[in-house]
């Protein structure tokens, strides 16, 4: 009986090179310009929440529209400079966010493919091993390097199961 297969896809190289080429223009276009934040310092800026980029549009549009009300401590070139880039950051961040979820969830059953076989492999030169069949003792006793105690957690059954490809 044949395992189930929840994705069957393939990549040819030059579509696994397309996408390769267009993470090094991204990469190229954010060179000496994107930051690395720290853990530390994420937590200590945070994130704006969309009620505050509100807020922050509401400004602007003060600034401009009654600019006797600006503080001189607040440099109003860099304000919008900032403004600016941020929006433009703001839609390929999200069309970004879409391609992760697409190729983390394919890789995700992808994943889940190739380890349920592996379990059933794993199953089979265990039980060919048992049978004393040439060279199979080996590979169960490499093999089983991997499992506390014989058995792989992962390998009781799923809570759920996943979705087909098709879904």
């Amino acid at each position: 009986m044949a395992l189930d297969n929840n994705i069957s896809i393939e990549f040819t190289a030059e579509e696994v090179a397309q996408m390769r080429e267009a993470i090094k223009t991204i990469n190229t276009v954010l060179q000496g310009k994107a930051i690395n934040l720290t853990p530390d310092e994420r937590r200590q800026y945070g994130s704006i929440a969309d009620r505050n980029k509100v807020l922050v549009d509401k400004a602007k549009f003060y600034m401009e529209s009654m600019p006797e009300t600006l503080p001189r401590t607040i440099d109003k070139e860099e304000f919008d400079r900032d403004y600016v880039a941020r929006q433009q950051l703001e839609a390929p961040l999200r069309e970004l966010a879409a391609v992760m979820e697409k190729m983390s969830d394919t890789k995700t059953l992808l994943d889940f493919d190739n380890f349920q076989a592996t379990l059933a492999y794993y199953r089979y030169v265990k039980y060919l091993a048992g049978q004393n069949e040439p060279g199979t003792t080996s590979i169960y006793q490499d093999m089983s390097l991997h499992y506390k105690g014989g058995r792989p957690a992962a390998e009781k059954a799923p809570e759920s199961t996943p979705p087909t490809a098709a879904e």
